[in-house]
């Protein structure tokens, strides 16, 4: 005679057989390890580290993770030195071991790529140039690598150095700024490469044909005659209102569609609810998903690509309950994952047989 329990396991049995198999499909733990946010060590995403750049040839990674521990450019709450640790930590968060994410918000499924985390570059105490001078060195040896550089700050001085180092692409580079402050002074007290002369530093170099600055507001650090002589210099200044009225599709669509795109992204852009944990917090600032749609409209219109990013002026000291380290995580992530979706459009309007995701 077979017992009950024996017959509701028989009756059972498809059914467990059916969600086991779609939970592997799905990417769900059956196989491997859990590998929980607070497990492991904490590389960014959790991602393979690479601290030996002598190596960086060797590794088949489309992008690398640089942090830039420096925050001797600011002028108002300092501690941004410790951004790119709690940036990482923060980061572990959306790594649960999945090849795949979907985005319901937007209804696509992508991967992020190959990722390596090599460390941070090794900050000079005291010494901005000296620092500038290492930050400029680690960023191009990434690009002669064949890897797209992800800067996680550290001030937004650190920007300049980067910026500097895009000339080893040779090509023409858009830089496009989310900020709540213009970053255009040209010198104050014989300060010149400080967080609030980055963009004007810039907007000097050659290479940088064009500067959009988005989400300027208030009374910022820069005087009118700033503004001016950005408008003058070629840089398109956006308020976060006539951004919001514009929408963030009409705003991609001032990006020439042949720019190589490279993007600095101030976590005080965000209103200071979303990004507290910043040195200079300023009211009235963009919304997750807007600044998300502009990064996501802006990838896959420009045809020259993403050539890099930095996100910069997360200041743990003021961030107790790493919601802006979060938000920085979050925002880091979905550029890359938009970028490997792109390239993975790019490969397969190519004709090419094999496009790997």
């Amino acid at each position: 005679h077979t017992s009950p329990d024996m017959a509701l396991l028989r009756v059972l049995a498809p059914c467990l057989s059916l969600l086991s198999s779609r939970a592997e499909a799905q990417g769900a733990y059956e196989k491997g390890r859990l590998d929980l946010p607070f497990v492991g060590h904490t590389t960014f995403g959790k991602y393979p580290p690479l601290t030996d750049w002598a190596k960086l040839n060797e590794s088949d990674a489309e992008v690398a993770i640089l942090g830039v521990p420096m925050d001797m450019g600011t002028q108002y709450r300092s501690g941004a030195r410790m951004g790119p640790r709690a940036i990482r930590e923060s980061s572990t968060l959306y790594q649960f071991g999945h090849s795949e994410v979907y985005d319901f918000d937007t209804d696509e499924t992508y991967s992020y790529g190959k990722v390596i985390d090599v460390g941070d570059v090794d900050v000079v105490h005291t010494d901005t140039m000296a620092t500038h001078n290492r930050t400029q060195a680690a960023v191009e040896t990434i690009i002669a690598s064949g890897k797209m550089p992800v800067m996680l700050g550290g001030d937004h001085a650190i920007t300049a150095p980067n910026c500097a180092a895009l000339a080893k692409l040779g090509r023409p580079i858009t830089l496009i700024q989310i900020d709540a402050h213009l970053d255009f002074v040209d010198e104050r007290h014989g300060v010149r490469f400080g967080h609030g002369n980055c963009m004007r530093r810039c907007l000097e170099m050659g290479h940088i044909v064009k500067l959009f600055q988005l989400g300027i507001r208030g009374v910022s650090s820069t005087a009118k005659s700033g503004f001016e002589d950005a408008r003058r210099m070629g840089s398109t200044i956006l308020s976060v209102r006539q951004v919001r009225e514009m929408g963030a599709a009409k705003v991609a669509q001032m990006v020439p569609e042949d720019a190589s795109v490279y993007f600095s992204i101030d976590i005080d852009g965000f209103d200071p609810s979303l990004s507290m944990g910043t040195g200079t917090p300023s009211h009235g600032g963009f919304l997750y998903y807007e600044v998300k749609d502009i990064l996501r409209e802006v990838i896959y219109r420009a045809r020259g690509g993403l050539v890099g990013m930095d996100l910069v002026e997360v200041s743990p000291p003021y961030d107790p309950a790493q919601v802006t380290s979060t938000l920085a995580a979050r925002v880091v992530l979905d550029v890359i994952g938009f970028a490997n979706k792109q390239r993975e459009r790019t490969c397969k309007a190519s004709g090419a047989e094999t496009c790997d995701k």
